[in-house]
């Protein structure tokens, strides 16, 4: 219980010590010995008696100006978050105010100030680029608007610095897809900061080590159009080098056109690209029609459709035994009705030719010639036969 009485005593008397008793001075003076205390670099004093002002005369017009510079002093004293503190006070009661562009950057500033390198944790970097572009995006004619837009391009460096790092661990480590992808983040948001030239070094280095030549070869070419000079082009062109086992050719200009002319001498489309003119064919004139017919149907077993020789005669072949032999020669075959042999020799009518009609000067009739046979008269003439 005794300790107990003797702990509740020590807080009583450091609460006590901690408040401080209201100045009998003028509001002015208060604000004067702060400015004092500030200007002896005592930014610690000066940054509670900044605190006073505005405690013991809210809405006097020293209280705004004592806010402000109470969050300077404080950003002097290095204490950064009770600077950000007041800095967001000011902001959120004064947004009028025409120092607010000013609290922005000093806002920015103390996030600014605690970025100590690239590896490290960026949420500072990150609130310090958030607060300066808040000031372009406001005031960008301000005076404080110049100085924010470098902040902001370095707060990029230390971003795609970092990317670096995480990139090359990954590299050295043999894990080349990771480590493309954080070369490739700063390729695509960081084009702006030097960290450019070494992400596309990083890029010909590990395709090249992947085998994939063509990438590489790609990502040099863009290394000597951006940084012909560069150190890290220079490196890229060993180890391009190494992948084409031989040196690098420097890119040359483009041949004259008299060059041109002299290497496509003597090539069959040397004459599009010169004023000679290629040899003129001369086209021959047709054959009569007669002299080509008579070359492509001589030997041939149609030539006689396109003459006037008459149509050559074909050998028959008979077909012995077969029962209808005798539509390919004169000969009838033997034909069974009702079981009785038939022998008859039927003679078949031959068709004339037709008359020339410029003789007769009449027209050309179809000539009908009738092939049936009664069974009845086949029967009969069988009968006779045998008797």
């Amino acid at each position: 219980m005794k300790k107990f009485y003797g702990v509740l005593a020590v807080l009583l008397l450091a609460g006590c010590a901690a408040d401080k008793a209201p100045s009998d001075l003028p509001v002015e003076n208060l604000y004067n010995n702060a400015f004092d205390d500030l200007q002896k670099t005592k930014y610690k004093k000066a940054a509670e008696e900044f605190e006073q002002v505005e405690i013991e005369h809210p809405y006097s017009q020293w209280a705004v100006k004592a806010k402000l510079m109470g969050a300077y002093a404080y950003y002097k004293n290095e204490d950064y978050d009770d600077a950000v503190l007041a800095l967001d006070r000011f902001i959120k009661y004064h947004p009028g105010n025409k120092d607010v562009a000013y609290a922005y950057y000093l806002k920015g500033m103390c996030y600014y100030s605690q970025i100590s390198s690239a590896d490290k944790d960026q949420a500072d970097t990150e609130k310090a680029e958030e607060a300066f572009n808040r000031l372009i995006m406001l005031f960008p004619d301000s005076e404080y608007a110049a100085d924010a837009r470098k902040k902001v391009n370095l707060t990029e460096d230390y971003k795609a610095g970092q990317e670096m790092i995480i990139g090359r661990y990954y590299l050295n480590n043999g894990n080349y897809l990771s480590a493309l992808n954080r070369f490739n983040v700063v390729l695509e948001n960081y084009q702006t900061t030097v960290q450019i030239e070494e992400a596309l070094y990083r890029q010909v280095e590990i395709y090249g080590i992947l085998g994939l030549n063509k990438y590489a070869a790609g990502y040099y070419k863009i290394l000597q159009n951006n940084y012909p000079d560069g150190e890290w082009t220079a490196k890229a062109a060993k180890v391009m080098e190494k992948i084409n086992n031989a040196p690098v050719k420097k890119t040359e200009a483009p041949k004259p056109a008299e060059e041109v002319k002299e290497e496509t001498s003597g090539s069959w489309f040397g004459w599009f690209k010169s004023d000679e003119q290629p040899e003129e064919v001369k086209a021959e004139a047709p054959k009569p029609a007669e002299e080509v017919i008579k070359e492509e149907t001589s030997g041939s077993w149609l030539g006689w459709f396109k003459s006037g020789e008459q149509q050559p005669q074909r050998e028959e072949k008979k077909d012995s035994g077969s029962w209808f032999s005798w539509f390919r020669s004169d000969e009838q075959p033997d034909v069974a009705i009702e079981e009785i042999a038939v022998e008859a020799e039927a003679e078949q009518p031959k068709a004339e030719a037709p008359k020339a009609a410029e003789k007769e000067n009449k027209p050309v009739n179809s000539v009908k010639v009738s092939h049936k046979t009664q069974v009845g008269d086949i029967i009969s003439s069988s009968r006779k036969g045998k008797k």
